[in-house]
């Protein structure tokens, strides 16, 4: 059995670019992969807890827990971690769904990778060394060589350096940009650009999501 994880992380879920470009790389993947599982973790509407990669991180470096309700913070977060690295671990591809905040990535998508890198960064042993990795992200601005912010999108280099640097997958891009043109006074000028940024990120996501699907099912065969 085959398994996509499904990793959402807008705080919206009407008018969402990056859910929309991921939902068209999943209709995609289910199209060419009928008999494969969706697994879902939407950090945007439940992100992990502050004290998840505190508590983990202290104990990493050996500092014991001082009080019972330290104690159990951690065994909470031991528990939690082992969830979220389990589902990365036993996923055959991933499909992460990333808006640029502010331009970085979130805090609670920081968080989420902060976990992971605890458990999975120095070790000897990758568990998803080349497995495909699909970013559906989206750009409220235009960040593109000869732009104005060009450089300021520090997200995509970042999610690149860790999924593709770091945990050594095989990293793939839909993007979308100026996907705020429409509802932001002063970018008027800007929406046909926008929508045609939009387009050809959904078109760039169903190809991805169809690749990756035949990938996975010659692998299996």
């Amino acid at each position: 059995m085959t398994t996509l994880l499904r990793v959402d992380a807008s705080v919206r879920l009407n008018g969402s670019v990056s859910r929309a470009l991921a939902d068209s790389a999943e209709a995609a993947w289910r199209a060419e992969h009928p008999d494969g599982v969706v697994v879902r973790r939407d950090l945007g509407r439940n992100p992990l807890p502050a004290t998840v990669w505190p508590a983990l991180a202290k104990a990493q470096v050996g500092e014991e827990p001082a009080t019972d309700e330290e104690q159990q913070l951690l065994t909470e977060a031991r528990a939690l971690a082992e969830e979220v690295t389990n589902e990365l671990k036993n996923a055959d591809a991933v499909l992460l769904a990333v808006p640029l905040y502010n331009y970085g990535i979130a805090q609670h998508v920081k968080a989420w990778i902060d976990v992971l890198l605890l458990d999975m960064a120095y070790h000897v042993e990758n568990p998803v060394e080349g497995r495909p990795a699909i970013f559906t992200l989206a750009r409220g601005g235009g960040y593109q060589p000869g732009s104005p912010k060009h450089g300021w999108d520090h997200a995509t280099a970042y999610l690149e350096r860790i999924f593709g640097d770091v945990f050594k997958m095989n990293v793939r891009i839909a993007a979308a940009e100026l996907t705020l043109a429409p509802v932001t006074p002063g970018m008027e000028s800007l929406i046909d650009l926008s929508k045609a940024s939009e387009a050809e990120a959904h078109v760039t996501a169903e190809e991805l999501g169809a690749v990756v699907a035949k990938e996975l099912v010659a692998k299996a065969a």
